[in-house]
């Protein structure tokens, strides 16, 4: 109690400070923003959703250093890193499970079909990144199956102009290294990118390394990410983009998926990612986009370590996937439609050989026809080759009460279709259940929204039922010495979940002004109500937030720029935390230089399983732009 009341104290004063003042340019442009929706575009002044977007302002001045950590300061997200410096992570949202969580890239989804334990294994550079889009609750209407709780939408940079940028930095906890008779733990990193852009073509590409001699024994971690984005327009109606992405990730696993036995694990995950597309508006109102994608990955696990082949496995997936889609602009409002295929496979020595086809179609209707209320309703139909049919509608509406205020209703519902590791897998510590059925939910959401050039604050309300919950389980018993019980998952009911979130973003002064401010406030509640039978332990049901606070504040007086980011997160079944960051920079004409303290307090906690996070660590960069 006496850690809690600390953390709060800490949060409070930050909260006294950082509500004060803020800048003008970055709420006028958030307004602006045109959420990726692959067939109706709505600004995000105009959504009836509950939507949060991580800007690229936002992006650059926090002291974060990967997409995992970039997402720890979004209202409503649930980042569960078992290592630091992007090596894993699992991603929920509103008291999800992070299989329910869609992960998109520039719309594409790039879900893993073995595990979601994958979804963050990105070939996306930080520096690649314009922003990122969160969609909270069923979206399955938007972005089809798997959807269950929302989706994270990473959008990459328009090349605009002729810009190479070069980033390095590096850091150390100063803590002794655990692995080796001297010396101390330390991380390093560097970014890359090159962008041309001649006017009907346009180039990206983004390099990216970073590795790491662990913040504990055996927590090393190497990756090499790799990422190109092409775009040939040669007229204002016709547009072809491709992009290719692959990351090489390689990490001690010490603790990540079956502690305390796997103390020498080790995980080597490699992902490609490529996609086609084109947009073609062939009338004023009727405009048509088709793409194809494709993810592959490799996952290598050594459940005993290297030296030996015994508990090694090792999993090849791919998925290919086709879709249209087109709107068409109306008097009396828009019509959003596409088809989609997706064709799943996966050959392990754990899991097997399996394969399975989804198919599914769109249709959305957007009016403002009758005066102050935006209506928006579609349904996705799907056809799954284990799952069957299924319909899943939406409804999105918004009131506005005057130029500024508005309220907002939504009701959704979604499919999460169960990965080939719930399915399938086989071995000592787990084992899949054929028998699963898909996981079903259904929400209604309602509150209201806040819009102008200096502040965007939205509070809502919400409630969602998720049908044949799953859930991994065991007995939670006594067992005889050397006896491995091993986790199953199977659908144990229903999952209630009642929630409350409100956030707040302040700009104030001129941006020409000396000495500008900018800060983000938001507050989220979880009550999720789910039944565990007696006897047994749950590996993740109750491991959700239940409150969530986030504070970051900057100011920024001439050059130099000061923001802190500040975060508690108490969660149903761990103990609470309080961690604060800083990044102090200053700019140069063409050179930023950045000092960044993460976890300040020197806090000691735990995100997901086993793992403890780093404590206190510090770092150092540099970042130099050069235009030609």
């Amino acid at each position: 109690m006496l850690n809690k009341k600390t953390a709060l104290t800490k949060l409070a004063i930050v909260l006294t400070v950082g509500t004060s003042f803020a800048q003008v340019k970055d709420t006028t442009a958030l307004n602006e923003v045109v959420i990726n929706q692959n067939r109706l575009q709505i600004p995000f002044s105009k959504q009836s959703k509950n939507i949060q977007i991580l800007t690229q302002e936002d992006i650059q001045r926090l002291p974060n250093r990967s997409i995992n950590e970039l997402l720890t300061n979004i209202p409503g997200v649930d980042v569960r890193q078992r290592g630091p410096f992007g090596s894993q992570a699992d991603i929920s949202i509103d008291g999800g499970s992070f299989e329910q969580t869609a992960i998109l890239l520039n719309g594409v989804k790039i879900t893993d079909p073995q595990s979601a334990h994958h979804n963050m294994n990105l070939p996306v550079p930080v520096e690649a990144i314009e922003r990122i889009e969160i969609i909270r609750g069923p979206a399955s209407r938007i972005y089809g199956i798997n959807a269950l709780t929302g989706a994270i939408n990473i959008v990459t940079k328009k090349v605009e102009s002729n810009l190479i940028t070069a980033q390095a930095y590096g850091g150390s906890s100063f803590k002794g290294n655990e692995q080796a008779s001297s010396g101390k733990y330390y991380g390093k990193g560097a970014q890359l990118a090159a962008q041309f852009n001649n006017g009907h073509t346009s180039h990206g590409l983004y390099l990216g390394h970073e590795d790491s001699n662990g913040q504990r024994y055996n927590t090393a971690s190497n990756n090499n990410k790799l990422y190109y984005d092409g775009t040939y327009q040669p007229n204002e109606s016709n547009q072809i983009k491709a992009n290719f992405g692959y990351i090489d990730n390689q990490f001690g696993a010490n603790g990540y998926y079956a502690a305390p036995t796997d103390k020498e694990a080790y995980e080597q995950v490699k992902t490609a990612f490529s996609s086609i597309q084109s947009k073609h508006q062939l009338s004023p109102a009727f405009s048509i986009s088709p793409r194809l994608s494709n993810r592959y990955n490799e996952d290598e696990y050594w459940y005993l370590g290297k030296e030996t082949t015994k508990g090694r496995s090792k999993h090849y997936s791919n998925v290919f996937g086709a879709e249209v889609n087109a709107a068409l602009e109306k008097h009396y409002g828009s019509f959003g439609i596409g088809l989609e295929s997706r064709f799943e496979r996966i050959n392990s020595t754990a899991i097997g050989s399996h394969n399975r086809e989804n198919y599914g179609g769109y249709l959305e209707f957007k009016t403002e026809a009758i005066s102050k209320l935006m209506v928006n309703a579609g349904a996705y139909v799907n056809y799954n080759s284990k799952f069957g049919w299924q319909v899943f509608p939406g409804l999105d509406l918004g009131y506005a009460i005057t130029e500024r205020w508005k309220f907002v209703f939504s009701a959704g519902s979604a499919q999460r279709i169960p990965s080939f590791t719930d399915l399938y897998t086989n071995q000592t510590a787990n084992i899949g259940n054929p028998d699963l059925t898909s996981e079903n939910a259904y929400q209604i959401e309602g509150g209201i929204k806040y819009l102008s050039n200096r502040i965007v604050a939205q509070a809502s309300y919400f409630h969602r039922n998720i049908n044949d919950f799953i859930d991994w389980q065991k007995t939670d018993g006594a067992v005889a010495e050397g006896t491995v019980v091993p986790w199953k998952p199977s659908n144990i009911g229903k999952n209630t979940v009642d929630g409350f979130n409100t956030s707040f973003r302040y700009q104030l002064s001129d941006p020409s002004a000396a000495t500008r401010y900018y800060t983000t406030v938001s507050y989220n509640y979880l009550n999720p109500k789910i039944k565990i039978e007696d006897g047994l332990r749950s590996k993740y049901a109750i491991e959700n937030l239940r409150h969530q606070v986030i504070v970051n504040f900057t100011v920024n007086h001439k050059n130099w720029m000061l923001t802190t980011a500040n975060r508690f997160n108490e969660r149903i079944s761990y103990k609470n935390y309080f961690i604060a960051d800083l990044r102090a920079s200053y700019q140069f004409a063409d050179l930023l230089v950045f000092a960044d303290i993460q976890n300040i307090f020197d806090k000691s906690y735990i995100e997901a399983a086993a793992v403890p996070m780093p404590g206190r660590w510090f770092s150092l960069g540099a970042k130099y732009k050069f235009k030609y």
